[in-house]
């Protein structure tokens, strides 16, 4: 088949319906979120987290189990997460995949979720807390330590 079906989408107009949604913010801000009280959750897959780094303190749940684990009315969420009202930022590799996902913790009705604008690429260029992959750059985190990050359990 080479012409697109009725009602279907490309992957930009997905994107950018996703988008729509969402009030993104950039890597500094995100940081300044975070460490006041936000969750930043990391849904990049573990490859890419043992070549590229990590970031100190965030909630790592890769992308194929988010809606579970968030999903306030989820046998299988995190058990930390209660209500709706949860800051949650996203972050994959380069800013698109947080999108889509961002946009989907919205249809769960987790209306205060977003992505981070260039994702950990952005993050690591503006020298953000940095651990670990094939670099081995570690930079310290916030003044005092990551508030309000709730570890998972």
């Amino acid at each position: 088949m080479t012409s697109r079906p009725a009602g279907a989408r490309s992957i930009d107009e997905i994107l950018a319906a996703a988008r729509s949604r969402l009030t993104r913010v950039t890597p500094g801000d995100a940081f300044a979120e975070f460490c006041t009280g936000a969750t930043l959750i990391d849904i990049r897959s573990a490859g890419q987290r043992a070549a590229d780094g990590e970031i100190p303190g965030s909630v790592i749940v890769e992308r194929n189990h988010l809606e579970w684990r968030f999903d306030p009315a989820a046998d299988a969420r995190l058990p930390w997460v209660h209500g709706y009202d949860m800051r949650l930022l996203v972050i994959c590799s380069e800013g698109y995949t947080s999108s889509l996902a961002a946009a989907a913790l919205h249809d769960l009705g987790l209306g205060r979720s977003t992505d981070v604008i260039g994702g950990y690429r952005a993050w690591a260029a503006a020298g953000l807390p940095t651990q670990g992959g094939m670099g081995g750059r570690v930079v310290p985190p916030c003044a005092g330590g990551l508030r309000g990050v709730v570890p998972p359990g």
